[in-house]
């Protein structure tokens, strides 16, 4: 088992309603084609006081700030007080966690945002998990599968962890910061506290309390 690359040591599950999800599994790769059904079944039990059902399978907290111009698919949930900005596009299967921000022209499909995400210009982010306070720069994507759709590996020191998705994003954890303009390919795993330099291709796991400034330039972060 690699212990880097599981769900207890990327995320902090006190920062998410899907923690009934993800405390079910060891990798946060498996949880992806379960987000849908989570979803609706959680949807169905939050309480009307606080969350308005809208349309299909689609529930928004009474507090979120949604623009008219936002497009959002079920099934999907809005968390307290998130910021869904103008011309925001959310395909599905979405949950975007309490006081997270969704910006203009962003897309979003098969994720779960934890609370106080930033994906506020320009992103797309599909087949991912974003980590608490998790913020990408203005452009900065994930990208979900391979030129030849092959099953996604992530590249662990040199070593390939099978992960039997045709579709998967990037897993990135708490407190992680990428640059604009960046590019997660499929299988990117970031460690917490890591920052990702501008304009990066990034590729496989990158530790924790790391700075990523291009391939095999990654240097330790100090933390205080």
């Amino acid at each position: 088992m690699y212990e880097q690359l599981l769900i207890k040591n990327l995320y902090d599950l006190d920062q998410t309603i899907a923690a009934d999800l993800l405390n079910e599994h060891n990798y946060p790769w498996e949880v992806l084609p379960l987000i849908s059904e989570f979803i609706m079944t959680l949807g169905a039990s939050l309480p009307e006081s606080e969350y308005d059902k809208v349309g299909d399978n689609v529930w928004i907290a009474k507090d979120a700030c949604v623009a008219p111009t936002a497009f959002i698919n079920g099934p999907a949930i809005i968390g307290k007080g998130a910021e869904i900005r103008h011309c925001a596009f959310i395909r599905g299967n979405a949950l975007v966690g309490e006081g997270a921000t969704v910006g203009n022209s962003t897309e979003l499909k098969n994720v779960v945002l934890f609370n106080s995400v930033q994906v506020p210009h320009y992103n797309y982010v599909g087949d991912s998990i974003l980590g608490y306070k998790a913020h990408f720069g203005a452009g900065s994507i994930t990208s979900n599968i391979k030129s030849d759709r092959s099953p996604v590996t992530v590249n662990v020191d040199g070593e390939k962890v099978e992960t039997g998705r045709i579709k998967m994003g990037a897993m990135v954890g708490d407190h992680v910061e990428i640059g604009c303009n960046s590019v997660l390919n499929p299988g990117t795993i970031i460690g917490r506290n890591s920052n990702v330099y501008p304009l990066s291709m990034v590729r496989g796991y990158v530790a924790e309390n790391s700075i990523y400034k291009k391939a095999g330039e990654v240097a330790g972060k100090r933390v205080d």
